[in-house]
């Protein structure tokens, strides 16, 4: 393999573990965010809050350095995409920016004015889940203006928001204790089921609206070689659900309360692997391949160099921030 067929395959991979962990670590305080107006207290919200106090932030870097990586090493697909999703970018950051202030202003504020700062703090996490969800329906079809496409990206749009209340609730499963934990165990079984309605459904309808994709799954021997990716995913949501009946997952013999986490994250990974297959080799389904919108070999040799450096230090850091800020949440404080 030449560097001119190695460095397009290389970007592509690291943009697709780049967005994959965005959508793994954010998508769990999205969910928090989301799940904010169920708790009964407000020491239920502050603590829920703090569960994502030290990583929220620091999730998002990861969205930066796919986007990033899309731009340098893909431009002509970087200006086809955002320019078909400009609008649904410029919603997800407006809820991304809502979020932020949210965060800061709900702890700072009077007492009387807090719940407007929570209500902005779930609505700027609803926007931007539903923002995402849309942008990878459109994605996934191509960027085809058809309305099977669009309704395709309308159910999509949904089915993102169910996987991250799953992962918010998992999380604060993890993360919290006593009654605050038996909600979130209570939230993850409510949210199960609609998960599974959005994966079958999505499952189902990205073959009817990609004869690229169909012909990728249901062809042989390839529907064979890939039909573990669907076992071990109804595996994961199966086991998954039966867990949050067991008395380990939470209260005092909760030793297994990161199983769920865990779980929910397989299913999820799994997801990003039948996308990645459906996908290759293109970086726009159907109409640019990784090669066809490389920039230039020499410009993607040096800018290598400093994604091999850039990557390992985010990643790095990121198990970092996770190991020095793990185990269970305490009370929410500001210096």
């Amino acid at each position: 393999m030449t560097l001119d067929t190695f460095l397009p395959l290389l970007f592509w991979l690291l943009m697709g573990v780049a967005m994959l962990a965005y959508v793994a670590l954010d998508g769990y305080d999205l969910g928090v965010g989301m799940l904010l107006p169920l708790a009964r207290t407000d020491t239920h919200k502050d603590h829920m809050v703090a569960s994502i106090g030290p990583f929220w932030d620091a999730n998002e870097t990861w969205l930066v350095m796919g986007v990033g990586l899309l731009l340098i090493a893909f431009p002509k697909a970087h200006g086809v995409i955002l320019g078909a999703l400009y609008l649904p970018v410029a919603v997800m950051l407006m809820g991304l920016i809502l979020r932020g202030v949210a965060f800061d202003f709900r702890v700072k504020a009077q007492a009387q004015h807090k719940p407007l700062w929570n209500f902005a703090f779930f609505a700027g996490s609803l926007i931007t889940s539903l923002a995402q969800g849309w942008m990878l329906g459109r994605f996934v079809t191509g960027l085809a203006e058809t309305p099977p496409a669009y309704a395709f990206s309308a159910w999509v749009m949904l089915a993102l928001p169910a996987a991250y209340v799953l992962l918010g609730a998992c999380w604060l499963i993890l993360r919290t204790e006593g009654a605050l934990q038996q909600r979130a165990v209570a939230w993850a079984k409510a949210a199960w089921p609609g998960l599974v309605l959005a994966l079958a459904l999505v499952s189902v309808a990205t073959p009817l609206v990609s004869d690229t994709v169909r012909e990728r799954w249901f062809s042989m021997p390839n529907l064979l070689a890939l039909l573990p990716i669907p076992l071990a995913t109804g595996l994961a949501l199966v086991a998954l659900r039966g867990l949050l009946n067991s008395h380990r997952v939470a209260g005092p013999q909760g030793k297994l309360c990161w199983m769920p986490m865990l779980l929910a994250l397989c299913v999820l990974v799994l997801g990003g692997f039948g996308l990645a297959f459906s996908l290759y080799p293109y970086v726009v389904l159907d109409r640019y391949t990784m090669w066809e919108v490389a920039s230039a070999t020499e410009s993607l040799k040096f800018i290598a160099v400093g994604a091999l450096l850039v990557l390992p230090t985010i990643a790095g850091y990121t198990v970092f921030v996770y190991r020095v800020f793990g185990g269970k949440t305490t009370e929410l404080r500001y210096g």
